[in-house]
């Protein structure tokens, strides 16, 4: 059997299955070397165990590897680009490298991807989601190392969290087009992973304190200005008489904004458009956009912080450590 911290190997797996570890190995290397029956026992056992195989056996169980794994959904987003710049900023000049996954907004492509990084004896691990698969979460209760979620402070943490309060943050927006007179506001959302969730969760609250009648375009494609675009000339043949749009990100937002130039619509004496992260771009735009503007880099400084602290045997900080957003009302609402 084994225990918490301790990670389960070859021969934990042989002795689950009552067969050689060399039988063992020999059906990670090739599941058809055995035999059917001996397949469903030894995957049954692996998964029992949440045993990983170590594609560094040069390596010692119990060395450092000196390497992180972060997990984001994109390698092109800008919000999570700038996550990233935070963590190096700490886990270079500390002596450790980074090692990125992306997994597409996917939770079995995030748990396969949590299992690769496993498999190089990453010494920790940061997750930019806090909604997991069973078999991820077992893999890093197994695993042992420090983990810290990013980007939300409020949903449970398997170990620790470091972010914001999205569901705040979009009420906090809310309020502020309804008290410029916004009274038909639409949410446009993307992906719909859990922290839009909990945006669009904010948007409806507050609408409903007011007495207003919550609205959403929903889609599953990626973020986009031209995604924007078009979800704005959606908006406007299912909702004719919205005077706001609310995004989810600022890629919808601006792209909302375009359209509605170039349909002669003026923002924001006709339509009200607000964003969400406050990319650098949204600061320089005619008109500036209103965005909730995310300390993503701050995000990454902190959260690699707490790991290196943890690593050093330190406690952490504390479980849930919650950075401040900024309103920025810009010209566009």
């Amino acid at each position: 059997m084994t225990t918490k911290n301790k990670r389960p190997t070859l021969q934990d797996v042989a002795n689950l299955v009552g067969v050689t570890k060399m039988t063992v190995s020999r059906y990670l290397r090739d599941p058809s070397q055995v035999s059917a029956a001996l397949q469903s026992k030894i995957a049954a056992a692996v998964e029992e165990l949440g045993y990983i195989p170590n594609r560094a056996p040069d390596i010692l169980s119990n060395a450092k590897s000196y390497a992180i794994g972060v997990l984001v959904p994109s390698l092109t987003n800008q919000v999570f680009a700038e996550v990233i710049r935070g963590i190096e900023k700490v886990t270079g000049p500390a002596g450790y490298q980074t090692m990125l996954a992306h997994y597409g907004y996917s939770a079995e492509i995030e748990e396969k991807n949590i299992a690769s990084l496993l498999s190089y004896n990453v010494d920790a691990i940061i997750l930019s989601e806090s909604v997991h698969t069973e078999r991820a979460r077992k893999m890093l209760d197994t695993a042992g190392v420090p983990v810290v979620e990013i980007m939300d402070s409020v949903s449970p943490a398997i170990a620790q969290a470091v972010g914001f309060d999205n569901q705040a943050a979009a009420e906090a927006m809310t309020e502020q087009m309804i008290a410029r007179g916004r009274r038909h506001i639409v949410y446009f959302a993307a992906r719909m992973d859990a922290r839009t969730h909990l945006r669009f969760t904010g948007y409806q609250q507050v609408m409903r304190k007011h007495g207003l009648v919550p609205r959403s375009i929903q889609t599953e494609e990626a973020s986009s200005f031209s995604l924007g675009a078009g979800l704005l000339r959606q908006s406007l043949a299912e909702y004719p008489d919205a005077d706001g749009i609310f995004c989810t990100n600022d890629d919808l937002a601006i792209g909302a904004i375009y359209e509605c130039q170039r349909l002669g619509i003026q923002v924001p004496a006709q339509m009200a458009v607000a964003g969400f992260h406050g990319h650098d771009i949204s600061q320089v735009m005619v008109p500036r956009l209103a965005t909730v503007v995310t300390p993503r880099e701050r995000i990454g400084y902190v959260a690699a912080e707490q790991i290196l602290q943890r690593l050093r045997g330190e406690p952490a900080t504390a479980k849930v450590i919650t950075l401040d957003v900024k309103i920025e009302l810009g010209e566009s609402i």
